[in-house]
């Protein structure tokens, strides 16, 4: 075998391989003497069938695999003296077109390496680590929210009308064409009127009612109603009013504080500290993280990957257009070309993921079986009934566990970084960090 070098210009390598023909017939005899023994044909005991015959029988398939194997053989055995990384995928093209069994085959392999990547001394780097304390007003604005998500409901006076956002306790039977029907009846039901619970229509036909009133509710069926035997059928509702009764915020006691699995409203203030301050330090690692990527931007620089930052750009370019193109869900668009801000972006990401990749490896950081389980779990959350389907998707699919575990590895190298790292602590109000985090968004 024989591999010449025919282009070596920035990161851009070439070279010409040839596998000879008398390699490639050794590699079929020696499959053939591999499988011979195993091998039965009409005529022949088994193990017993002449090597010319199997060669004729069997030698073309062979060929081919013999063919892809030296190829990969001469590939893999490059990259390790070389020491060269590809940064996609080798183009492997064959250039004897007109090959027939018995020439040697040559083929064209090119690609981009990967750079070497600079040692950088984070050492010298400084970053400032934003810190808020959860006060009383945080806490107690945070109190206010839960005693309204736990709204309880107080009677009107009789006379009353009910408004949008009250809750009406009814009797109502159902009917489509003078006849009852299963599921169109209840006694004593609680409905918020505007919460969307029942058909659309049905709500907001009893605006204005009052306790004491009866009411013929007619509605229509939606066309994709689950029961088909209702589904686009006119109905009309017997409504009896029973109560008419107002939102209240709950108390903020300690029976608030045991709707939310507190012992006592103590209790449930320290959860609410404890939680506050978790999305504090998260949004302040946010920034730092930010500061870190900027830092190491900087003082970082090295030749990229023209195909790297060419698919990185491309992908930029395509999310950003669909993020400004909501109604489009497919890809049945035209041509997205990238700009020069987007190609920007893409440098700047290709060269930081190259660095952290370096960084992580070098470091030997990990991402963990379980770490890796965590994180399919929370994503499988957000499609409840699917679960198992979607373990099942992300097993079988390695693309899709490398987009679950890059952003585990990236945030894991990040903290290994941040411990080397000059970091000084600055106290501020949560109105500092909100404009903190706002400005990061925007950037």
């Amino acid at each position: 075998m024989q591999v010449t070098e025919t282009l070596n210009e920035g990161l851009k390598r070439g070279y010409n391989i040839i596998v000879k023909a008398s390699d490639l017939d050794d590699k079929v005899n020696e499959k053939l003497m591999e499988a011979a023994p195993e091998i039965e044909m009409k005529g022949f005991r088994k193990g017993k069938v002449p090597m010319a015959l199997l060669k004729k029988q069997f030698g073309t398939r062979l060929l081919g695999e013999a063919m892809q194997e030296s190829i990969d053989g001469a590939m893999a055995k490059h990259f390790e003296d070389s020491g060269d990384r590809p940064a996609m995928q080798p183009k492997v093209e064959m250039t004897n077109e007109d090959w027939k069994e018995g020439d040697d085959v040559e083929v064209a392999m090119s690609y981009e390496a990967l750079p070497e990547i600079p040692e950088v001394d984070v050492a010298k780097i400084k970053l400032e680590k934003l810190v808020v304390k959860a006060d009383g007003t945080a806490v107690d604005e945070a109190l206010g929210n839960l005693a309204e998500t736990a709204v309880d409901f107080a009677d009107r006076k009789k006379t009353a009308k009910a408004k949008k956002a009250d809750q009406v306790v009814i009797d109502f039977l159902g009917k489509v064409d003078g006849e009852a029907f299963d599921g169109g009846a209840a006694e004593d039901f609680p409905l918020v009127l505007g919460s969307g619970q029942f058909i659309p229509g049905f709500e907001d036909q009893l605006i204005g009612v009052k306790t004491g009133d009866e009411k013929a509710v007619e509605v229509t069926f939606p066309e994709d109603y689950g029961n088909t035997e209702l589904a686009g059928k006119a109905a009309v509702f017997d409504v009896t009013v029973k109560a008419v009764k107002e939102p209240k915020a709950a108390e903020i006691d300690d029976e608030l504080a045991k709707k939310y699995g507190a012992d006592d409203l103590a209790a449930l203030k320290a959860q609410i500290t404890e939680r506050l301050e978790a999305e504090y330090s998260g949004a302040a690692r946010a920034i730092m993280k930010r500061g870190l990527l900027d830092a190491l931007d900087e003082v970082v620089k090295f030749d990229l990957p023209p195909s790297l930052v060419e698919a990185e750009a491309s992908q930029i370019a395509h999310q950003l257009w669909h993020e400004e193109n909501p109604d489009v869900e497919g890809h049945d668009h035209g041509e997205i070309e990238a700009t020069d801000a987007h190609n920007k972006l893409a440098e700047r990401r290709v060269r930081l993921g190259l660095l952290l990749a370096e960084v992580g490896q070098k470091a030997e950081v990990e991402v963990s079986d379980a770490e890796m389980t965590q994180a399919v779990m929370t994503q499988a959350r957000q499609y409840p009934g699917q679960e198992r389907e979607f373990f099942e998707f992300v097993q079988q699919n390695p693309q899709m566990r490398q987009q679950i575990q890059a952003p585990i590895f990236e945030d894991k190298v990040v903290d290994h970084l941040f411990e080397q790292v000059k970091v000084s602590e600055k106290e501020v109000s949560k109105d500092d960090l909100q404009k903190a985090v706002e400005k990061l968004e925007e950037e």
